[in-house]
């Protein structure tokens, strides 16, 4: 192993070492779904929020994405409702510089800018893609979305990243079993025109769904291909692919 992939190794586990791990038998797209059973809000995809101003699903221009400051990094700024308890808040900072140790990517505490992520304990697991501009909530329902691995899921969509198995190419390596599916959820498994950034489909993804999600029998709505028992649906956090798209996206 390089020192680079080994550092990468270290950095990962001393993260996951501060991490609230999701139940065994529960994986991170499985928690986030059954948390927002019954959301009264307009969802895509299971957990993305629907901006009522605009289309921030298709970035035309870098204004969908958060700005690199003159020392290379990117600041996000968030807030957080004084709704959750100290542990509570220390989880969400701890999967936060997860993103720090790994990505030019710095969630600091917001000041007075116009643009920021705001943390509330809202009903489900809910981001909208990418920055939309003004105050942008971030759901996280307490207790069941307060989590190292849905944190980090949630942020990763705010800096503007999709599910994995919508991706563009997601038919060379996964087969969606549409006849497993609940008619009325169908519309989540669409394919969406992504940017890929030259990276393989990543089935570790922090953002890939978990192999039954939306299943109507609780089949199979997810296969791998061409070997149908890979592992999908993870628990754990941001994956080696997840850092590598985050580093290219914003050029780390």
């Amino acid at each position: 192993m390089s020192p680079s992939a080994s550092l990468l190794l270290l950095l990962l586990l001393l993260g996951l070492s501060q991490a609230l791990p999701l139940p065994d038998t529960v994986d991170i797209t499985t928690g986030i779904l059954t948390s927002n059973k019954g959301s009264d809000e307009i969802l895509l995809e299971g957990d993305l929020l629907v901006p009522r101003t605009r289309n921030a699903l298709i970035c035309t221009n870098q204004n969908c994405f958060w700005k690199k400051n003159s020392s290379g990094l990117v600041p996000v700024p968030y807030t957080v409702s004084s709704e959750y308890t100290n542990s509570e808040n220390q989880l969400i900072v701890n999967a936060l510089q997860g993103f720090h140790r790994t990505t030019c990517i710095r969630f600091v505490p917001r000041n007075n800018e116009t643009d920021y992520v705001s943390v509330e304990n809202q009903s489900g697991c809910l981001s909208f893609l990418g920055k939309v501009g003004g105050v942008q909530v971030l759901s996280l329902q307490r207790p069941g979305c307060v989590y190292y691995g849905i944190i980090q899921h949630e942020f990763n969509h705010a800096l503007g990243f999709r599910h994995e198995q919508t991706r563009s190419d997601r038919d060379n390596y996964v087969t969606i079993n549409w006849a497993n599916i609940e008619p009325h959820e169908a519309y989540n498994f669409d394919k969406q025109d992504t940017n890929n950034l030259n990276t393989p489909y990543d089935y570790s993804s922090i953002m890939e769904y978990a192999r039954t999600a939306f299943s109507i029998n609780g089949q199979d709505t997810i296969t791998p291909i061409p070997y149908h028992n890979v592992q999908i649906g993870q628990s754990w956090g941001l994956s080696y692919w997840d850092i590598i798209r985050i580093k290219r996206l914003y050029s780390c």
